[in-house]
């Protein structure tokens, strides 16, 4: 594992239902946490509809500029279920019916009433894909150099996650504490950007808030070295202390 390079992914969340509102997407949370832990970063999202172009495209200018690239949303048995023909399209191959994946599902629904058309869309892939094991509903996932097809349902999303867990390349993980304190985050700009610039490596996040009709800011630090944390966070915490602010390590 190489712990100078940054390891970088980018996720494509698929369907006209999360665009619609109908549906609020709960895998990019848990897709982000993951990755962090496999010393990937998460560096960019695009939400995009059920449109074979659209699909394309993003898949192709995201999986060009970073490590990796997930796709959620769109596997499934509907005819509306487009990913994998417009994941094919974009890696310029055929979609195919992949066998492993067959028998998998031959296995699955034999007591469920066998596999019938929509069923069988499941075991399409982009011709020359691996598989991801998906331990929760028999369809399995899919894996074609840096693209990885993900389903949509988040338990299902997280099966597969799992499957992959120290499988992909990464650099150390992105560690981050939180400060909080009772002060309007433009009064401290100041001291934050003096802080991040004099600890190398370091990054401070100012997330502010209002509640009990006070102003308030959580400060989350970040660093993949535990020591340029600790600096950053204790010289944040003393130089919050010096300007007569209430801070909380842990955050407010």
């Amino acid at each position: 594992m190489s712990n100078s390079r940054i390891w970088t992914a980018a996720l494509v969340v698929i369907g006209d239902e999360i665009l619609s509102g109908r549906t609020q997407d709960k895998n990019i949370a848990q897709i982000a946490t993951w990755l962090g832990v496999q010393g990937i970063r998460l560096k960019e999202v695009r939400v995009v509809a059920d449109d074979m172009d659209a699909i394309a495209e993003a898949v192709n200018t995201l999986r060009a500029r970073n490590d990796y690239l997930f796709t959620t949303g769109g596997i499934g048995p509907t005819h509306d279920d487009i990913t994998v023909d417009a994941v094919s399209r974009a890696l310029g191959v055929d979609v195919v019916i992949h066998p492993e994946a067959h028998a998998i599902l031959e296995d699955y629904y034999k007591d469920k009433g066998g596999l019938n058309e929509g069923r069988l869309r499941m075991a399409r892939v982009p011709d020359g894909a691996e598989l991801i094991p998906n331990r929760y509903s028999g369809a399995p996932g899919i894996r074609f150099d840096n693209v990885y097809l993900m389903a949509g349902v988040p338990q299902i999303t997280a099966g597969m996650l799992d499957a992959l867990t120290g499988q992909l390349e990464g650099g150390a993980p992105l560690l981050s504490e939180t400060v909080g304190a009772w002060v309007a985050e433009s009064e401290i700009a100041g001291l934050l950007h003096e802080i991040e610039r004099a600890h190398e490596g370091s990054q401070i996040g100012s997330y502010p808030f209002f509640r009990e009709g006070r102003v308030g800011a959580n400060f989350v630090v970040r660093s993949i070295s535990e020591d340029t944390l600790k600096s950053c966070i204790d010289s944040l915490c003393e130089g919050l202390g010096e300007m007569g602010c209430d801070f909380t390590p842990g955050g407010i």
